[in-house]
């Protein structure tokens, strides 16, 4: 990699020292199998916990009314961060009950993550911002809480 266009400084922290910093966060299991947990741009620290996103995510996106979701952390003077959701929904829940779906999605939450990664606060939005590689352009969604 030669650099970021036009972000000196961005290229400044992923090279150090030689190598190439993705800002990935993962671990190497007994086998020496790689798994990749999230970015550390994305970590969200709630009262000292590290909750990944992209965890948080996986379990949002598998309830049936869910067609896309990005996780993200907003700040609380109290606790460092909280654990808040935007979410998509399929067209065939587009008309449900939303404070009603809001209890089901952390509820659903509830069934398989631990209670401090369950997002307190759940945003609706018809479309999700993506960029040009379709990826979802966290920072445009802040703007909701």
């Amino acid at each position: 990699m030669l650099g970021y266009w036009n972000r000196p400084e961005a290229t400044a922290a992923a090279l150090r020292n030689g190598m190439f910093h993705t800002g990935d966060i993962g671990f190497l299991d007994e086998t020496g199998q790689l798994f990749i947990r999230g970015r550390q741009n994305d970590l969200i620290i709630r009262g000292g916990a590290n909750v990944y996103p992209a965890e948080v995510e996986r379990v949002l996106v598998s309830h049936p009314a869910v067609a896309g979701v990005a996780v993200l952390g907003i700040t609380d003077e109290r606790l460092g961060q909280r654990v808040a959701a935007v979410v998509q929904l399929r067209e065939t829940a587009k008309a449900a009950d939303k404070v009603a779906l809001v209890a089901q999605l952390q509820s659903h939450c509830l069934e398989q993550l631990a209670r401090y990664k369950v997002p307190e606060q759940i945003r609706f939005v018809d479309t999700l911002p993506r960029n040009a590689m379709n990826k979802i352009v966290k920072p445009q969604l802040l703007h909701l809480f």
